[in-house]
């Protein structure tokens, strides 16, 4: 069953991405590694984050969003800012029978703002750089919650920066690895949410990435 909703979603996006960019990636092979496969990499972190919600911000297509969902059963939001997204996305969320999925239309900065300290997991995959994504889940996360990175390639550079606001933002790096994926490969980057930042969160929204920490 969660095979036949898993294979449903990706056929869902490759016929709206006839009509609408959502996706680079066109065919069902490609898809099912590259979308459906990656997206499942991240499992194992979202078991070990506490029980609760999770938000997937810049869910896109609903990816890992949609397939966590249906794997771990989580009540989920899936959260982009561009609406031609996120109407395609409560379509496939309807058309798939998914009770616990919702969808969110709007900047991460508001939905902090309406609903802080909300969620025990934050996903996020092919985003903004691990500092963004640290100051993005910080104002969104319960104490303890964890913000769960897919990378691909990450310097040493965008690393140490992360690392250095650890403190400032209240988010601790728990753990850090690679999986192959066929050619490609898929980097997990767990940061767990210790207490109250530092710095005032959300900051007015587009500094995260206009006027980076």
């Amino acid at each position: 069953m969660r095979e036949d909703l898993l294979k449903r979603h990706l056929e869902l996006v490759i016929e709206a991405n006839k009509t609408t960019n959502i996706t680079r990636i066109s065919t069902w092979d490609e898809g099912m590694l590259l979308h459906v496969q990656d997206s499942l990499v991240g499992l194992p972190e979202l078991r070990e984050a506490p029980e609760g919600r999770m938000v997937d911000i810049g869910s896109g297509a609903g990816y890992p969003g949609i397939p966590l969902a249906i794997e771990s059963g989580r009540s989920t939001l899936l959260a982009d800012s561009v609406g031609k997204k996120t109407a395609i996305l409560a379509s496939m969320v309807q058309t798939l029978g998914l009770d616990n999925v919702d969808v969110y239309t709007g900047r991460i900065e508001d939905l902090a703002r309406e609903e802080p300290a909300s969620f025990a997991a934050v996903t996020a995959r092919a985003l903004a750089q691990l500092s963004i994504l640290m100051e993005f889940a910080s104002p969104l996360l319960q104490e303890g919650g964890r913000l769960i990175c897919y990378k691909a390639n990450v310097s040493d550079e965008e690393m140490e920066h992360a690392l250095s606001l650890q403190n400032r933002l209240a988010m601790k790096l728990v753990s850090d690895r690679i999986v192959e994926l066929g050619k490609n490969h898929r980097r997990i980057i767990c940061f767990e949410k210790t207490g109250t930042p530092h710095v005032k969160l959300p900051r007015k929204t587009g500094f995260a990435q206009k006027r980076p920490l």
